[in-house]
């Protein structure tokens, strides 16, 4: 078998409401989600979900490989990157590649990919999360109620702007919870997304637990200050939990070393292989690991093999447009089915008929406010939401000669090197 080419398609997760952070909020709550396809001379096609960044550079590393080699080429697009480094969007690109290489040699195997990987139960534990800083306290009480719905007893709200805020937010979720449960406490936990200084987290969270109890307070102060991190560890009886953000080992080990983490996690986008390594070496640290992400499906079924595995984030209850999963949400944990593979299904169709969206831009989650770490006050109210766009968006403009996958249902198109 053999690398043929790559294909992408950008989809929308619509969650039809406000989302995001302390770093800001999509208020029409439509978010981009890129996918990469891999074709195979078998007719295999492997799906990812994570960057298009270089992807014509990296997939060079790959072509014409055979994909079932996919941890020897995940090092060959690591060392494709060698001057420039493998960190940011790259790393994403890097993640999906992979992903969709693990999603060939399952598919290949005739099996789920949980159970290539040595797991033996389908299921893995979820909590809820979100991305709820922007909704009225009414609002967070109607998303967490449908949580509650399918079972889950654990929840992490967003935070960091405001501790007296963050308080009744959790409050109000704990009570959703318990109730659902008929009076067992439920897990509550809290990201505040970089937002804190070192001192303003120990302070802001020591506030909050005079009255709840957090299992971990996630990314207090910024992802890479394992001295800042440590500090938070041992001024708070949360657990600390922090690692979606970092790309690579080699960003791990400080943080490691300085006893900096309790909870160590890895974001979806960054791939099997990736997760997998991360969670040898917190195993190594004897520290439990949790995957982070929108549609974590590669990091779910590594879960599966991992026996140090806490809890994975349960973002919404819906898939992205376009995409269907061979799994379900109940009694509090992800379900995953027996299709071979991901159990991943991508509807071209669909997400064609979209609208192309929103760009990063001042006022989203993914740019770093000017102030953050440096407010002497907490925020009051909702955080402002993205700024009003001042032209509707475009349609999507089709890439040329489309022609329909036979085995995956999947409207594909030409590799990049060979369009006109």
């Amino acid at each position: 078998m053999r690398i043929t080419g790559y294909r992408t398609l950008t989809t929308v997760h619509r969650w039809g409401r406000p989302v995001g952070d302390a770093n800001g909020v999509f208020a029409d709550g439509v978010v981009p989600v890129p996918i990469i396809l891999v074709d195979t001379d078998e007719g295999i096609t492997g799906v990812g979900l994570g960057s298009h960044a270089e992807a014509d550079v990296l997939f060079a590393a790959i072509e014409g490989e055979d994909p079932r080699g996919v941890t020897v080429l995940y090092d060959r697009m690591l060392r494709q990157t060698f001057k420039a480094g493998h960190a940011g969007a790259r790393f994403g690109t890097i993640g999906a590649l992979d992903t969709a290489l693990w999603d060939i040699k399952a598919q290949a195997a005739g099996e789920p990919l949980w159970r290539l990987l040595g797991g033996l139960d389908r299921t893995v534990p979820a909590y809820a999360s979100g991305l709820d800083i922007g909704l009225s306290e009414d609002e967070l009480v109607a998303v967490y109620q449908e949580y509650a719905e399918h079972g889950i007893r654990a929840a992490k709200i967003k935070g960091g702007l405001d501790p007296d805020r963050d308080r009744r937010r959790l409050t109000l979720v704990q009570e959703v919870l318990r109730d659902a449960a008929h009076g067992e406490r439920p897990g509550l936990m809290l990201d505040a997304n970089e937002t804190w200084t070192r001192k303003q987290a120990v302070r802001h969270v020591a506030e909050i637990e005079r009255t709840l109890d957090l299992i971990w307070i996630e990314e207090p102060v910024r992802r890479w200050d394992a001295e800042g991190l440590a500090a938070v560890q041992r001024g708070v009886r949360a657990s600390v939990a922090s690692g979606e953000n970092l790309t690579g080992l080699e960003q791990y080990r400080p943080l490691l070393a300085a006893g900096a983490l309790d909870i160590v996690q890895t974001a979806a986008v960054h791939g099997v292989t990736h997760f997998l390594r991360v969670a040898a070496l917190a195993h190594a640290h004897d520290l439990p690991v949790s995957p982070i992400g929108n549609t974590p499906i590669g990091l779910l079924h590594a879960a599966t093999a991992m026996p140090h595995h806490l809890v994975s984030e349960l973002q919404d209850l819906q898939p992205p447009a376009g995409l269907s999963l061979d799994l379900h949400v109940a009694d509090g944990a992800f379900v995953l089915g027996d299709t071979p593979g991901l159990g991943l299904r991508v509807d071209a169709e669909t997400i064609a008929a979209r609208h192309t969206p929103h760009t990063a831009a001042p006022g989203t989650p993914h740019i770093r406010p000017e102030q953050a770490g440096r407010r002497l006050l907490p925020v009051t109210g909702n955080p402002p939401p993205h700024p009003a766009r001042s032209t509707p968006p475009a349609p999507v403009v089709q890439e040329p000669r489309p022609a329909l996958h036979p085995d995956l249902d999947l409207l594909v198109t030409p590799r990049h090197d060979e369009r006109t």
